[in-house]
């Protein structure tokens, strides 16, 4: 949708001005003609300043002159066809990829052989080291590097300006990121920047018989599984959970090509600036690479308690998760929470303690190896999820498991 102001029709009356509930219409000077007659003299004209219309459509009725227009913009891609690789955005911060690239090689390398095509890793960074030789061994055909100094932290608007200036020149047909918080921001300036569509939060990934990409990913609270495509625009784009997909082994016999990119420095201006980097104390491993978690919920009847987690945590080298309802309630801090809304985690072993297991508590951990679930409620869903299924009170159980964890590693 679009809106614009019909200049031969505007008479700068500016009833439109008072209508406006987000102060997006102002009056500028402007030459124009009216019915047909040039003006001798610049009038005042209904200027629209999208940044700030919400296309309510607010100032349209009033409009004395139906001067105003709010209407479907369409554009039809030409080129499309020109568009034929996989591109996976290798994410690195402070100078190390991210697990979550070699997953989204993966996953790229299984869309890529289907197709027939490619599979590039995109890697912007400061220091480039060896990580395109890891990258290829991971899976990728051919690693793009592109290295400034100003990409070791990131920042949104040299990475967009890279990525765009990188996919005008590739025309990749599919570009693939993490659903981080790097990812999140980068496809979305970039899709917006050439007009294609981008699904956020995927779960799955595939392709149909005409080369276009099966995205799927839960909507509506996790109760359903939207399956979406972009058959008219390219590149497709998609943003990925991370721990969704499994790394594929380590080859370092796998062949591969490296290329040098530069980018022009007034592209990588930025307006903003790194200032900190700041680092959760919580826990001495993230929930994200932890092979063992315990999970806290309501359950546990209040913060104080999330202590006990803490301890079996330490004494098996795990981390400690939680579900939205404890992180809503301030009982722990946000980084630990699994879910929908929070991180998905895959690891060997994940004990839930007190958690119900709403449906958008189970989209973030059903990839866990093995399940263990204490509740005293036997009808609580996260037992039809449970590899084990303990109906009892944790504050019974936990210390039976701490004391066989002591035991065992006492001899």
């Amino acid at each position: 949708m679009g809106i614009k102001v019909l200049r031969e029709k505007c008479i700068g009356c500016s009833i439109c001005i008072n209508t406006c509930p987000y102060g997006a219409i102002t009056m500028v000077e402007e030459s124009h003609e009216l019915k047909g007659q040039k003006m001798d003299k610049a009038d005042e004209l209904a200027y629209i300043d999208e940044t700030k219309c919400t296309l309510c459509g607010e100032c349209v009725g009033p409009c004395p002159t139906d001067a105003i227009f709010i209407g479907e913009i369409t554009s039809e891609f030409k080129g499309k066809t020109e568009y034929r690789d996989v591109m996976v955005f290798a994410e690195q911060r402070r100078g190390e990829l991210e697990e979550a690239a070699f997953e989204l090689l993966a996953k790229g390398r299984e869309l890529a052989d289907k197709l027939k095509t490619d599979l590039y890793a995109l890697l912007i960074c400061k220091d480039v080291g060896d990580k395109p030789n890891e990258l290829i061994s991971h899976g990728a055909n051919k690693v793009i590097v592109v290295s400034d100094d100003s990409f070791f932290h990131f920042l949104p608007e040299p990475y967009t300006n890279t990525l765009i200036d990188i996919i005008n020149k590739y025309k990749p047909s599919i570009f693939l990121a993490p659903s981080t918080t790097q990812g999140r921001a980068l496809l979305s300036r970039t899709a917006a920047s050439i007009y294609t569509g981008l699904t956020a939060d995927c779960t799955g990934l595939d392709v149909d018989k005409d080369g276009n990409l099966l995205q799927t990913r839960p909507a509506f609270g996790g109760s359903i599984k939207a399956r979406i495509l972009t058959p008219d625009m390219r590149p497709q784009m998609a943003t990925v959970r991370p721990k969704v997909f499994s790394p594929l082994p380590f080859d370092p016999e796998r062949k591969g090509e490296i290329i040098g990119e530069a980018i022009p420095a007034e592209r990588l201006v930025s307006v903003s600036k790194f200032e900190s980097w700041i680092v959760d104390e919580t826990s001495e491993i993230s929930i994200e690479d932890a092979d063992i978690i315990f999970a806290g919920g309501r359950g546990l009847g209040g913060p104080e308690n999330f202590k006990l987690l803490f301890e079996l945590a330490s004494m098996t080298g795990g981390a400690v998760g939680a579900s939205r309802t404890t992180i809503d309630e301030g009982w722990i801090p946000y980084s630990h929470q699994v879910g929908q809304t929070g991180k998905t985690v895959a690891p060997s072993i994940y004990m839930a303690f007190g958690i119900s297991g709403a449906i958008q508590h189970l989209e973030g951990m059903r990839s866990s190896d093995f399940i263990v679930a204490v509740n005293k409620d036997p009808e609580a869903p996260i037992f039809k999820v449970a590899d084990i299924g303990i109906v009892a009170d944790l504050f019974d159980v936990i210390p039976v498991l701490k004391k066989h964890l002591k035991d065992r590693r006492n001899g």
